[in-house]
């Protein structure tokens, strides 16, 4: 390759490495570069947030709240007095622990998920202790209606899902004339709680109450997670208007969180690493949505859902879905339109979408996540035959004519202007394209970022092995064997291509495959096992091009340079 043509490879992979800082950037909950918005939105979030009754009293960090009921005009609740009890639901998915205390998700285990730092426990979602503050709350609010610290009673029935393929939760408070019956329904094979409210209007007057739902957490990331290959975790809400956003806790704390703030659609969630917790309210109801910062590390995100006019003595329902597990695309497909999107694949959805249903297929005949990323890069590798073969071609036709380019160098080092029309001249007549050869990098960089955002989103592929000391292909290499192999591949294709005539340039292409492979110390073994499988096809592809170039030099004469 001459000096051109390496500038211009380097200043695409300048650019492309920018690109991935700046999209992953945005997948971590940061804004673009490229992408300021305004923040009319998070003013009236704030607004909303204000409206409600949300005491944190019960959770063991921090005491800030924010403006009690009776800063709106209303009677603060009434101090609990019955010690609260956690009612504990098991399904073949998960257990969960719910409060007696305002039926608050206080503790949500996933049987089929492993924690990120001990093998031997169960994933923790929902929880309250001394490592992560994480709930899910619902209530009423104007008035010194039942909420999320009212003590709620508990109706007898089954708590494990044995055989059934359904079981109810049904609890019940009174307060300031209103009665609210909570009915949570867990279904077999499902991550998501159906919630009934039934509010009851015990008074002589009509009244207009509202229900909130809420997700608060606060802001620390999840365990195990590496500081060199971070993710977002954050709320993230969707609407058919604005789609999918992600709100940073910073912008949050700051009043600066631009997103949707009244709907008649979609969800609020909470995501983080691989799983997501999301109130989803029915379509076509109008409800405010809220992200407010509580203390110094804790937030609440949440709706609010309007009931209207409620007459003396009349009851209004509210069905409301609680999503809470994994971002298992096929799962939260079905749950609601855009949950999908919480498996973020940033700007490159468009190529990572299709990647991944590739791989899914391939998954189902061969039964291992590894195999499947090799099989993947094979299929990736036909798809690129034409286009590498040409730029293979145009190699061989460059080291051909390296003594000749070298020569015209040295001939005209002094006269730059003459060199550079020299050269044209010459490529033209002899048909080479200078930069030809950086096509097939250039273009795999889309496949290469979207693979990247594929393996580390899909929690498909967490905990998959492949063989030997590679147990999970969502982690780095805990011996770098990988990367030390792809050090390896990339120093033999620099060895097959035509050396740069400056010394300097030469020995910064030959310190390219270290400075790779130490960056590659820190992705997750698929990754590296694609690009090492690739740079394997690409090598027998250019030794096999080659070989078949220089053959017909042999029968034909080649046409010297005038």
């Amino acid at each position: 390759m001459d000096t051109k043509k390496r500038t211009t490879l380097w200043i695409a992979l300048a650019i492309s490495l920018f690109l991935l800082w700046d999209n992953w950037q945005v997948y971590r909950g940061g804004t673009s570069i490229f992408l300021r918005r305004g923040v009319e939105a998070a003013k009236q979030a704030e607004k909303s947030a204000l409206a409600v009754p949300v005491q944190v009293d019960e959770v063991p960090r921090g005491s800030g709240t924010l403006p009690s009921s009776a800063s709106m005009g209303s009677k603060p609740a009434t101090p609990r007095t019955v010690k609260a009890e956690l009612v504990t639901v098991t399904t073949d998915l998960v257990s969960a622990q719910i409060s007696t205390e305002g039926g608050v998700f206080r503790r949500l285990e996933l049987l089929q998920h492993r924690d990120n730092e001990d093998g031997d426990k169960h994933m923790l979602l929902f929880q309250a202790d001394k490592d992560l503050t994480y709930l899910a709350q619902t209530g009423l609010y104007g008035g010194a209606y039942p909420n999320h610290v009212t003590h709620f009673t508990v109706r007898p029935g089954p708590r494990t899902l044995g055989d059934a393929d359904k079981l109810t939760l049904v609890m019940e408070a009174e307060q300031g004339g209103v009665r609210l019956v909570k009915t949570y329904t867990f279904h077999r094979n499902e991550y998501t709680v159906g919630i009934r409210q039934d509010v009851t209007n015990l008074t002589g007057e009509s009244i207009s109450p509202s229900l909130y739902f809420q997700l608060v957490r606060d802001e620390s990331k999840p365990a195990g997670q590496s500081r060199f290959i971070s993710t977002f975790t954050g709320p993230a809400v969707y609407s058919e208007s604005e789609k999918f956003q992600k709100l940073k806790f910073d912008n949050i704390a700051e009043g600066k969180a631009d997103f949707v703030t009244q709907a008649d659609n979609g969800w609020v969630g909470m995501v983080q690493h691989y799983f997501v917790a999301a109130f989803i309210p029915q379509d076509k109801i109008v409800r405010d949505n809220f992200a407010k910062k509580l203390n110094d590390k804790l937030f609440a995100f949440g709706s609010i859902v309007p009931l209207g006019s409620v007459a003396p003595r009349a009851t209004v329902t509210n069905e409301t879905l609680l999503f809470a597990g994994p971002q298992e695309s096929a799962r939260l497909a079905k749950v609601a339109p855009g949950l999908e999107l919480v498996k973020d694949y940033s700007w490159l959805t468009i190529v990572a979408k299709p990647i991944f249903s590739l791989m899914s297929f391939i998954y189902k005949e061969v039964g291992n996540w590894g195999w499947t990323i090799i099989l993947l890069t094979l299929i990736i590798k036909v798809a690129f035959i034409p286009l590498s073969e040409a730029s293979y071609r145009n190699m061989a036709r460059m080291k051909q004519y390296m003594p000749k380019i070298k020569e015209m160098k040295d001939l005209y080092k002094d006269d730059k202007e003459r060199l550079n029309k020299e050269m044209r001249a010459f490529y033209k007549a002899e048909k080479i394209n200078p930069v030809g050869g950086c096509l097939p990098v250039v273009i795999q960089i889309p496949v290469f970022i979207a693979l990247y955002y594929v393996l580390l989103a899909s929690i498909e592929i967490r905990n998959a092995p492949w063989i030997g000391w590679i147990h999970d292909l969502a982690t780095p290499d805990p011996y770098f064997i990988l990367p030390a192999l792809m050090a390896a591949s990339m120093f033999l294709q620099q060895k097959m291509n035509p050396p740069p005539p400056d010394p300097v340039q030469a020995k910064m292409m030959m310190a390219m495959p270290i400075a790779f492979s130490i960056s590659f110390f820190f992705f997750p073994s698929g990754l590296v096992l694609y690009w090492i499988v690739n740079n394997v096809l690409s090598i027998l592809q250019q030794w096999w091009v080659a070989l078949r170039y220089e053959r017909g030099l042999r029968k034909h004469k080649p046409v010297k340079a005038g």
